[in-house]
Order: C-alpha cells, then structure tokens, then sequence
C-alpha cells in the first residue's frame, strides 16, 4: 500500500489553482528559504508543534514525556527542542491541544477519502486538488498514485512545486496533472543559493521542460523586501517566462509574516524577523515590468 507523509489537508482552499480545491500538504523539502511559511514541512519525518497560548498549566505533559523535553522556565512551560524525540506522547494526551504532531502517515486511500467528500464544491467551482508542501516532488510515488486516483474520479489536479527534483520523477508526476504551480525566487544563481540553499540552475531548466508538455503554467513569485525585489531580478524574470507557451498567470505573492510564531513552535529559528509586509502600490512597478515583457495575466497577491 502506498503511503506518504502529509501535515495537513486543508479543505475549501481557494489560493491553491482554479476554483475551490482540497490541498493535500506533504512533508519534506529540499529547500530551505528563509522566508518559508510551512516551517513544519521542511523536516521529512514527524515533529513536535507547541501553541503556548493554548497551553492551560497542567503539566501532565511533564510527568509523561521520556525525554524530559517539558520544562518550566519563569513559570510558564516550554519545550526543551534539543531533548524532544517527537515521539507524540505528549500530544496524544494534550487535551487543550497546544501540543500537535506536524506529520502524520497516511495512505492513498485516506486522502482520496479527505478528497472525495469536496467533490460537489469542485463540479460546481471547476476546482480541484492540489498536493502541495513542504515538496511534492520529494514523495514521488505517493504524489503520483493520489494524482492518478484524483484524475480516475474525474478530479481536476494542480502540482504546487519548487521544481527542484530530477527531470524523471517530474516527467512521471505531470502525467496525471492538469496544471503547473511553479515558484520563481531569484534568477541570480547565488542569491538564489544563499536564500533558499540551492542554485536556481535545475529550477528553471525543468519549467522549460514542462512547458513543452502541453500543460498549463501558473508562476508565483515570492517577493521578499530587499532580497528578491529589484527591478533587475524581475527583468530577468520577465525575460524567461516571456519564452514560456503555455504560461496562463504570474502571481506577484507579497511578503507576509503571518507563519512567523509557527518557527517558534517548532523549535527553529525565523531569520526574517521584524520584516514586514509591503502595501501593494509599493510592488506595482514590478507586475509592470513583467507586463512590458508581454506578459498578460499577472496580479499581485
């Protein structure tokens, strides 16, 4: 049986491809962008969550954890990240629900299962599913068996990728996929190494290869105040997805910090903190050198 490591399913999602959408999120990434807004789909096994304002003080989690990951420091509780085994224990018998797991295993069928109640919302909004992450690309059978599936019941599909993977587990995925959700950061090689820990060389190599297989393309550009914003980075962006035949929409995503405490309840460091998010007027020059490329369908989010 086919499984895979997923951290959410989120339903009614309406940001993730056309229509309403299920969105199945997996776990594990190859990237590491400072920016990220999913910090608990980076790792690929299961991880301790704790939401300190849930917590209600009764310190059960204390007298149970093996690992004496659960302390008190000034009164108030925390977690020890470096003794935390994410063994879940505490979490199965939080009964306020600050501590979760982030990762849980799942097969096919329970996705499908998750999906298939939204079916109606899809037939009546010509949505869909998309499996996002974290990286889909990471957990290639299991993303190919549930597209396949979804396409068997007649489920529109979108894979939201980095394109960060082997052109042959690509190939393999968009066999079963109806559209393309595909990152763009930073075309300067090194910036893009420094921000997101991997060179951009095999990104945009394989959106070229996607775009001669008929598929549909929507790019999204994570735009990050003072690292990824210059007008030269958007000319030359501007300049690749001019080549692009089957680009339907750019999607210029704004900034925000609203993951921000998720760092903290994960145990990780947010290297962008104090950033803040900028106004839309203030990136409207950038959906402009995009459209003096010939581009139509571009909006900022």
């Amino acid at each position: 049986m086919t499984t895979g490591l997923v951290f959410d399913i989120k339903h009614f999602a309406v940001h993730d491809g056309p229509g309403i959408r299920t969105t199945v999120f997996v776990k594990g990434c190859p990237l590491r962008c400072m920016w990220c807004h999913n910090p608990e789909s980076l790792t690929s096994e299961p991880q301790l969550m704790f939401t300190p304002s849930r917590c209600i003080g009764c310190g059960y989690c204390m007298k149970i954890c093996d690992h004496g990951a659960h302390i008190t420091v000034n009164g108030a509780h925390e977690v020890d990240w470096t003794k935390c085994e994410a063994c879940g224990k505490c979490a199965a018998e939080c009964y306020s629900g600050a501590l979760e797991i982030a990762g849980r295993e799942v097969s096919v069928d329970e996705v499908m299962e998750a999906v298939l109640k939204d079916k109606v919302f899809f037939e009546n909004s010509k949505g869909g599913m998309t499996i996002s992450g974290g990286e889909p690309l990471s957990q290639p059978e299991f993303t190919v068996e549930v597209f396949r599936r979804a396409k068997e019941n007649g489920i529109h599909t979108s894979l939201d990728t980095s394109g960060y993977a082997a052109w042959s587990v690509i190939e393999k995925v968009i066999e079963h996929v109806d559209l393309v959700l595909y990152d763009i950061k930073q075309m300067d090689s090194e910036r893009h190494k420094e921000y997101t820990g991997v060179s951009n060389e095999l990104i945009i190599e394989n959106l070229k290869k996607i775009d001669t297989k008929d598929i549909p393309i929507w790019v999204r550009i994570p735009t990050i105040p003072g690292l990824n914003d210059d007008e030269d980075n958007f000319r030359k962006i501007g300049e690749l997805l001019s080549l692009l035949k089957h680009l339907e929409r750019v999607d210029i995503l704004r900034y925000h910090k609203l993951a921000e405490s998720k760092y903290e309840h994960t145990g990780q460091d947010y290297r962008l903190k104090g950033m803040n998010t900028p106004e839309k007027d203030e990136v409207e020059h950038l959906k402009d050198i995009l459209e003096g490329y010939g581009l139509s369908n571009v909006s900022i989010s």
